[in-house]
Protein backbone atom coordinates (compact mmCIF):
# COMPACT_ATOMS: atom_id res chain seq x y z
CA UNK A 1 0.00 0.00 0.00
CA UNK A 2 3.10 2.01 -0.03
CA UNK A 3 6.49 2.59 -1.95
CA UNK A 4 8.55 -0.40 -0.48
CA UNK A 5 11.58 1.62 -0.71
CA UNK A 6 9.74 3.66 2.46
CA UNK A 7 10.92 0.63 4.57
CA UNK A 8 14.35 0.92 3.96
CA UNK A 9 14.94 4.92 4.44
CA UNK A 10 12.85 4.53 8.05
CA UNK A 11 15.12 1.93 8.70
CA UNK A 12 18.14 4.08 8.33
CA UNK A 13 16.46 6.82 10.42
CA UNK A 14 16.16 4.67 13.13
CA UNK A 15 19.41 2.72 12.95
CA UNK A 16 21.87 5.93 11.94
CA UNK A 17 23.45 3.86 9.91
CA UNK A 18 23.53 1.82 6.22
CA UNK A 19 24.87 -0.97 8.24
CA UNK A 20 23.28 -1.36 10.89
CA UNK A 21 20.15 -1.67 8.94
CA UNK A 22 21.52 -3.88 6.05
CA UNK A 23 21.42 -6.01 9.37
CA UNK A 24 17.94 -5.46 10.04
CA UNK A 25 16.71 -6.36 6.25
CA UNK A 26 18.88 -9.01 6.20
CA UNK A 27 20.55 -7.52 2.88
CA UNK A 28 23.87 -5.78 1.84
CA UNK A 29 24.60 -2.61 2.90
CA UNK A 30 24.88 -1.28 -0.64
CA UNK A 31 21.54 -2.52 -1.64
CA UNK A 32 20.57 -0.30 1.18
CA UNK A 33 22.35 2.57 0.22
CA UNK A 34 20.77 1.81 -3.55
CA UNK A 35 17.10 1.75 -1.87
CA UNK A 36 17.82 5.31 -0.49
CA UNK A 37 19.33 6.52 -3.71
CA UNK A 38 16.31 5.09 -5.86
CA UNK A 39 14.04 6.73 -3.26
CA UNK A 40 15.61 10.18 -3.42
CA UNK A 41 15.68 9.95 -7.04
CA UNK A 42 12.16 8.94 -7.28
CA UNK A 43 10.92 12.09 -5.06
CA UNK A 44 13.64 14.65 -6.40
CA UNK A 45 14.30 15.16 -2.68
CA UNK A 46 17.64 14.82 -0.51
CA UNK A 47 16.61 12.94 2.20
CA UNK A 48 19.96 11.89 4.06
CA UNK A 49 23.36 13.63 4.79
CA UNK A 50 26.30 11.40 6.46
CA UNK A 51 27.81 12.67 9.50
CA UNK A 52 30.95 11.73 11.28
CA UNK A 53 27.87 10.14 13.97
CA UNK A 54 26.18 8.29 11.42
CA UNK A 55 23.88 9.21 8.78
CA UNK A 56 21.20 12.30 9.71
CA UNK A 57 18.35 13.48 8.11
CA UNK A 58 17.53 16.68 6.18
CA UNK A 59 14.89 18.74 6.65
CA UNK A 60 13.00 16.77 3.94
CA UNK A 61 13.91 13.83 5.46
CA UNK A 62 12.56 14.26 8.23
CA UNK A 63 8.92 15.41 6.75
CA UNK A 64 9.24 12.29 4.75
CA UNK A 65 10.28 10.38 8.16
CA UNK A 66 7.47 11.49 10.18
CA UNK A 67 4.75 10.50 7.47
CA UNK A 68 5.99 7.66 6.50
CA UNK A 69 5.31 6.42 9.87
CA UNK A 70 1.96 7.55 9.93
CA UNK A 71 1.58 5.72 6.57
CA UNK A 72 3.23 2.49 8.03
CA UNK A 73 0.56 2.54 10.66
CA UNK A 74 -2.68 3.55 8.41
CA UNK A 75 -1.94 0.56 6.01
CA UNK A 76 -1.52 -2.30 9.01
CA UNK A 77 -4.72 -0.65 10.56
CA UNK A 78 -6.45 -0.94 7.37
CA UNK A 79 -5.27 -4.37 6.34
CA UNK A 80 -6.56 -5.41 9.61
CA UNK A 81 -9.83 -3.74 9.20
CA UNK A 82 -10.25 -5.12 5.59
CA UNK A 83 -9.59 -8.55 6.54
CA UNK A 84 -11.81 -8.25 9.41
CA UNK A 85 -14.23 -6.87 7.26
CA UNK A 86 -13.87 -9.78 4.67
CA UNK A 87 -14.19 -12.29 7.74
CA UNK A 88 -17.52 -10.96 8.06
CA UNK A 89 -18.67 -12.21 4.64
CA UNK A 90 -16.45 -14.69 3.55
CA UNK A 91 -14.72 -17.52 6.13
CA UNK A 92 -11.72 -18.61 4.02
CA UNK A 93 -8.13 -19.69 5.29
CA UNK A 94 -5.23 -17.98 3.00
CA UNK A 95 -2.47 -20.72 2.60
CA UNK A 96 0.92 -19.71 0.94
CA UNK A 97 2.68 -21.40 -1.36
CA UNK A 98 5.78 -21.54 -3.43
CA UNK A 99 7.37 -23.90 -5.20
CA UNK A 100 9.90 -24.83 -1.73
CA UNK A 101 7.22 -24.43 -0.17
CA UNK A 102 4.14 -25.83 -1.38
CA UNK A 103 1.10 -26.35 -0.22
CA UNK A 104 -0.29 -29.57 -1.02
CA UNK A 105 1.01 -31.01 2.93
CA UNK A 106 -1.43 -28.53 4.59
CA UNK A 107 -4.42 -29.85 1.98
CA UNK A 108 -3.71 -32.67 2.67
CA UNK A 109 -4.03 -32.07 6.78
CA UNK A 110 -6.93 -29.52 6.07
CA UNK A 111 -9.14 -32.54 4.71
CA UNK A 112 -8.82 -34.50 7.87
CA UNK A 113 -10.04 -31.70 9.96
CA UNK A 114 -12.29 -29.56 7.32
CA UNK A 115 -15.45 -30.58 9.17
CA UNK A 116 -14.73 -28.94 12.30
CA UNK A 117 -15.07 -26.11 10.38
CA UNK A 118 -18.39 -26.26 8.13
CA UNK A 119 -18.56 -22.88 5.99
CA UNK A 120 -15.09 -22.48 5.30
CA UNK A 121 -12.72 -22.77 2.06
CA UNK A 122 -8.92 -22.20 0.94
CA UNK A 123 -7.89 -19.70 -1.04
CA UNK A 124 -4.32 -20.32 -2.49
CA UNK A 125 -1.50 -17.59 -2.46
CA UNK A 126 1.70 -18.19 -4.55
CA UNK A 127 5.03 -16.65 -3.44
CA UNK A 128 8.33 -16.41 -4.35
CA UNK A 129 11.39 -18.17 -2.80
CA UNK A 130 13.76 -15.37 -3.43
CA UNK A 131 16.79 -14.91 -0.75
CA UNK A 132 15.53 -11.75 0.97
CA UNK A 133 11.79 -11.48 -0.63
CA UNK A 134 10.89 -14.90 1.71
CA UNK A 135 12.22 -12.98 4.83
CA UNK A 136 9.09 -10.18 3.77
CA UNK A 137 6.57 -13.11 2.90
CA UNK A 138 7.25 -14.90 6.72
CA UNK A 139 6.54 -11.52 8.02
CA UNK A 140 3.39 -11.10 6.22
CA UNK A 141 1.95 -14.02 8.20
CA UNK A 142 -1.66 -12.94 9.49
CA UNK A 143 -1.92 -10.01 6.92
CA UNK A 144 -1.25 -11.86 2.74
CA UNK A 145 -1.77 -15.32 4.20
CA UNK A 146 -2.64 -16.76 7.13
CA UNK A 147 -0.38 -19.79 7.13
CA UNK A 148 2.27 -21.69 4.98
CA UNK A 149 4.21 -24.78 5.36
CA UNK A 150 7.42 -24.74 5.82
CA UNK A 151 10.80 -26.86 6.26
CA UNK A 152 12.32 -24.78 8.79
CA UNK A 153 14.59 -24.87 11.65
CA UNK A 154 15.66 -21.35 10.54
CA UNK A 155 16.45 -18.67 13.99
CA UNK A 156 15.41 -15.98 11.42
CA UNK A 157 12.64 -17.55 10.11
CA UNK A 158 11.05 -18.48 14.02
CA UNK A 159 12.19 -14.95 15.06
CA UNK A 160 9.33 -13.75 12.59
CA UNK A 161 6.29 -16.51 13.11
CA UNK A 162 5.18 -19.79 15.45
CA UNK A 163 5.93 -22.94 14.15
CA UNK A 164 3.76 -26.20 14.59
CA UNK A 165 6.15 -29.18 13.97
CA UNK A 166 4.60 -31.53 12.01
CA UNK A 167 7.07 -34.00 10.64
CA UNK A 168 10.96 -34.16 9.12
CA UNK A 169 12.19 -34.97 5.92
CA UNK A 170 15.25 -36.78 5.43
CA UNK A 171 18.51 -35.12 3.86
CA UNK A 172 19.40 -36.31 0.38
CA UNK A 173 21.75 -34.81 -2.54
CA UNK A 174 20.98 -33.51 -5.22
CA UNK A 175 23.10 -34.25 -8.68
CA UNK A 176 23.11 -33.08 -12.26
CA UNK A 177 21.66 -36.39 -14.70
CA UNK A 178 25.01 -35.52 -16.13
CA UNK A 179 26.82 -36.17 -12.88
CA UNK A 180 28.94 -39.60 -12.29
CA UNK A 181 26.81 -40.13 -9.12
CA UNK A 182 23.39 -39.80 -11.21
CA UNK A 183 22.22 -43.23 -11.54
CA UNK A 184 22.87 -44.37 -8.36
CA UNK A 185 19.85 -45.52 -6.38
CA UNK A 186 21.73 -44.34 -2.89
CA UNK A 187 24.49 -43.54 -2.11
CA UNK A 188 27.40 -44.16 0.64
CA UNK A 189 28.93 -40.98 1.99
CA UNK A 190 32.05 -41.88 0.92
CA UNK A 191 30.73 -41.00 -2.94
CA UNK A 192 30.89 -37.82 -1.98
CA UNK A 193 34.45 -37.77 -1.11
CA UNK A 194 36.61 -35.03 -3.22
CA UNK A 195 33.09 -33.78 -4.29
CA UNK A 196 32.07 -30.59 -3.41
CA UNK A 197 29.05 -29.81 -1.23
CA UNK A 198 26.24 -27.08 -1.23
CA UNK A 199 25.00 -25.97 1.68
CA UNK A 200 23.49 -23.30 4.06
CA UNK A 201 26.04 -21.41 5.66
CA UNK A 202 26.65 -21.47 9.47
CA UNK A 203 25.09 -19.85 11.47
CA UNK A 204 21.28 -19.75 11.02
CA UNK A 205 20.61 -23.11 11.55
CA UNK A 206 20.69 -26.02 14.49
CA UNK A 207 20.57 -28.87 12.05
CA UNK A 208 22.74 -27.84 8.93
CA UNK A 209 24.84 -26.58 11.69
CA UNK A 210 25.73 -29.96 13.14
CA UNK A 211 25.71 -31.72 9.29
CA UNK A 212 28.39 -29.03 8.26
CA UNK A 213 30.20 -29.97 11.53
CA UNK A 214 30.01 -33.48 11.66
CA UNK A 215 31.12 -33.82 7.98
CA UNK A 216 34.01 -31.20 8.63
CA UNK A 217 35.19 -33.41 11.63
CA UNK A 218 34.43 -37.24 10.33
CA UNK A 219 34.54 -36.37 6.65
CA UNK A 220 36.84 -33.69 5.83
CA UNK A 221 37.31 -35.28 2.25
CA UNK A 222 34.41 -33.64 1.36
CA UNK A 223 34.78 -30.04 0.04
CA UNK A 224 31.67 -27.77 1.39
CA UNK A 225 30.59 -24.30 -0.17
CA UNK A 226 28.54 -21.84 1.70
CA UNK A 227 25.26 -21.06 -0.15
CA UNK A 228 22.70 -18.23 1.18
CA UNK A 229 20.37 -19.06 4.29
CA UNK A 230 17.69 -19.96 2.50
CA UNK A 231 17.73 -21.82 -1.34
CA UNK A 232 16.14 -20.98 -4.29
CA UNK A 233 16.36 -21.78 -7.72
CA UNK A 234 19.55 -20.13 -8.40
CA UNK A 235 20.99 -22.19 -5.77
CA UNK A 236 19.23 -25.15 -7.73
CA UNK A 237 20.33 -23.96 -10.95
CA UNK A 238 24.18 -23.54 -9.93
CA UNK A 239 24.02 -27.02 -8.81
CA UNK A 240 23.30 -28.10 -12.18
CA UNK A 241 25.42 -26.09 -14.18
CA UNK A 242 28.64 -26.73 -12.00
CA UNK A 243 28.46 -30.04 -11.53
CA UNK A 244 28.63 -29.53 -8.07
CA UNK A 245 26.16 -31.73 -5.33
CA UNK A 246 23.32 -30.01 -3.23
CA UNK A 247 22.55 -30.87 0.12
CA UNK A 248 19.11 -31.36 -0.82
CA UNK A 249 15.64 -32.97 0.78
CA UNK A 250 13.49 -35.34 -0.35
CA UNK A 251 10.41 -32.89 -0.79
CA UNK A 252 12.30 -30.96 -3.29
CA UNK A 253 12.82 -34.02 -5.71
CA UNK A 254 11.01 -32.28 -8.49
CA UNK A 255 12.16 -28.67 -7.99
CA UNK A 256 14.63 -28.71 -10.79
CA UNK A 257 14.24 -31.04 -13.84
CA UNK A 258 18.26 -31.13 -14.52
CA UNK A 259 18.45 -32.91 -11.17
CA UNK A 260 18.36 -36.21 -9.77
CA UNK A 261 17.67 -36.24 -5.97
CA UNK A 262 19.63 -39.08 -3.84
CA UNK A 263 18.90 -40.57 -1.14
CA UNK A 264 22.16 -41.20 1.35
CA UNK A 265 23.37 -43.83 4.31
CA UNK A 266 23.22 -40.95 6.69
CA UNK A 267 20.47 -40.79 9.63
CA UNK A 268 19.95 -36.48 8.54
CA UNK A 269 16.71 -35.03 8.43
CA UNK A 270 15.29 -31.31 9.11
CA UNK A 271 11.68 -30.60 10.77
CA UNK A 272 9.01 -29.08 8.76
CA UNK A 273 5.63 -27.99 10.12
CA UNK A 274 2.60 -25.00 9.91
CA UNK A 275 4.56 -21.67 10.31
CA UNK A 276 1.58 -19.03 11.86
CA UNK A 277 1.79 -15.28 12.32
CA UNK A 278 2.90 -14.13 16.23
CA UNK A 279 -0.08 -12.84 16.90
CA UNK A 280 -2.84 -15.20 14.96
CA UNK A 281 -6.67 -14.25 14.48
CA UNK A 282 -8.88 -16.67 16.24
CA UNK A 283 -9.48 -18.95 13.40
CA UNK A 284 -5.88 -19.50 13.11
CA UNK A 285 -5.58 -20.14 16.19
CA UNK A 286 -8.36 -22.89 16.87
CA UNK A 287 -7.19 -24.50 13.35
CA UNK A 288 -3.77 -24.86 14.87
CA UNK A 289 -4.96 -26.38 18.01
CA UNK A 290 -6.96 -28.81 16.24
CA UNK A 291 -4.42 -29.61 13.97
CA UNK A 292 -2.04 -30.78 16.67
CA UNK A 293 -4.71 -33.02 18.09
CA UNK A 294 -4.40 -35.04 14.65
CA UNK A 295 -0.34 -34.32 13.83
Amino acid sequence: MYNSLLTAFVTVADCGSFTKAAEILYISPTAVMKQINSLENHLDLKLTKRTPSGIRLTPAGEVIYKDAKFLFDFSKKSIANARQAMSCTDRTFYVGTSLLNPAKPFIDLWYRVNEDFPGYKLHLVPFDDDHNGILSEISQLGEKFDVLIGVCDSKIWLNKCHMLPLGRYKKMCAVSREHRLAKKKKLKIMDLYGERLMMVKHGDSDTNDHIRDDLKKHHPQIQIEDTPHFYDMSVFNRCAETGNILLSLECWQDVHPGLVTIPVEWEYSISYGLLYSLNPADHVLRLVRTLEQIK
